[in-house]
């Protein structure tokens, strides 16, 4: 059963009807969910860490997915094959990950533009396959990294992500870990950090990849003009 109906937060939308998800939706072109909540059931998984849950949404190559409310249990959000589109997507409590970029294509984009993310017990964003992930014009709260670029995949790639116009509230680990041996970068712009009057959030966390099996070691942070790309004047906080 769904969660009762939970009153969101300010700035987030109410649901319009909720969908019971019991196999994943595959979407090619573009999918208008109007604001209706999916949230996962039977064997799609319980949206907690573990990672054999199922993608709510599978979107293929060139895919749109917009006006989407995911609720609990989320399982594994979203998967993105190739290069896609997330538009006013929420996740009202992050299951194994909000949405994950596969693919093979070092020139795919995955582009989240507006919508929200809370309760992301780990990361919200999963960037697993070659390319640039975009992330704007996103609220998010409670959750351990926004962005991770994979650094333990069966395939070791360069990443890249950007994020800017962000609005992210304490408790949260790191706004993006990147792997700087793999020449991965993070670019950011005008991103707000509210509730952390002690910047106890790291913006950029950087980590060396390993192989499939191995844990990757972090191993600094911080603005460094070749793998993580801001000025002190682009984080703000409130």
């Amino acid at each position: 059963t769904p969660t009762s109906n939970p009153t969101p937060p300010s700035g987030w939308p109410g649901a319009n009807g909720s969908q019971a998800v019991t196999s994943t939706i595959s979407v090619s072109g573009t999918m208008d969910g109007n604001l209706r909540r999916y949230y996962a059931s039977g064997a799609m998984g319980d949206g907690g860490q573990s990672e054999s849950q199922k993608p709510i949404f599978e979107l293929a190559n060139g895919a749109t997915l917009k006006n989407v409310i995911i609720g609990s249990p989320g399982a594994d959000g979203v998967h993105c094959l190739g290069s896609c589109t997330l538009q006013n997507v929420w996740w009202e409590d992050v299951g194994e990950d909000a949405a994950t970029l596969l693919g093979s294509s070092s020139s795919q984009v995955m582009t989240i533009d507006g919508g929200g993310a809370r309760s992301a017990s780990d990361k919200v964003f999963q960037h697993n396959g070659p390319g640039t992930m975009v992330i704007r014009n996103f609220q998010v709260d409670n959750f351990g990294k926004l962005y991770r670029a994979c650094g333990n995949c069966t395939n070791s790639y360069q990443r890249h992500v950007q994020m800017s116009n962000i609005v992210a509230t304490y408790p949260g680990k790191a706004l993006a870990g990147i792997n700087t041996n793999w020449g991965d970068t993070a670019r950011f712009s005008n991103i707000t950090i509210k509730n952390d009057p002690d910047h106890k959030m790291i913006v950029c966390l950087k980590y060396k990849g390993v192989p499939k099996g191995s844990e990757p070691t972090e191993i600094g942070s911080g603005a460094d003009g070749t793998n993580c790309l801001y000025s002190a004047s682009d984080i703000h906080y409130q």
